[in-house]
């Protein structure tokens, strides 16, 4: 299934004549953080529901509240991260979708772009995650790469998914019968493991080692 049979049109575009009272009411019907305004197949921006709660007066058209519009789309081959991306960036839960003639085509739903990549193989995948830490000037994607790849593993994924200051977590997503040797090699090129992982020996040597010196400071 490709992502744009995820294209949506449930919910129709409002119009620059139509009453604020009109579009709050599509949002009390549905579960949409922002209305689309079209105006002959031509995307003008979104409404968000916040913006439109807040008009006082609920008869006046949505043109005289156009400075409120927020502009934001996709296209028939936007990426699923890409996708994410426009999602997070606008706080919407809607994006309407435009086709290659910028003409409005319908719109993608936050909860059904999430279904579609639970389906990906990259999910999908009997695999296992590893989180990685460094300082960003030291962390190499190739060397991860390789560090995976030397230990017989298969690197499905890979993407950044913390960064504080100077220091970034790396997020793996590895095919691999030996987590061990390659955490154990990751943390010879100086990688902190950050995530959990049961049977993690240097994790359980650590802890062996201070409960130990526990007993020896109560004694």
């Amino acid at each position: 299934m490709n992502i744009t049979d995820y294209i949506l049109n449930e919910i129709k575009p409002l119009q620059l004549n139509s009453s604020a009272k009109t579009a709050i009411k599509v949002f009390d019907n549905f579960p949409a953080s922002h209305l689309i305004v079209v105006e002959k197949k031509v995307i003008l921006g979104c409404f968000s529901q916040d913006d439109l709660h807040n008009i006082a007066n609920e008869t006046s058209e949505l043109a005289q509240h156009s400075h409120l519009l927020n502009f934001f789309s996709a296209n028939e081959k936007t990426s699923v991260l890409a996708l994410f991306k426009i999602f997070s960036e606008n706080d919407t839960n809607l994006i309407p979708v435009l086709n290659v003639d910028k003409e409005y085509m319908g719109y993608y739903q936050l909860s059904d772009v999430l279904e579609f990549f639970c389906t990906e193989p990259f999910m999908l995948e009997k695999s296992e995650n590893l989180v990685l830490e460094k300082l960003e000037s030291a962390y190499s994607m190739s060397e991860i790469a390789q560090i995976v790849e030397s230990n017989n593993g298969k690197l499905l994924g890979m993407y950044l998914s913390k960064k504080e200051q100077d220091i970034v977590q790396v997020t793996l997503n590895i095919r691999t019968e030996d987590l061990q040797e390659i955490m154990h090699t990751c943390r010879r090129y100086n990688y902190k493991i950050i995530s959990m992982h049961e049977n993690d020996l240097y994790a359980e040597d650590l802890k062996s080692r201070a409960d130990y010196l526990r007993k020896y400071l109560e004694i």
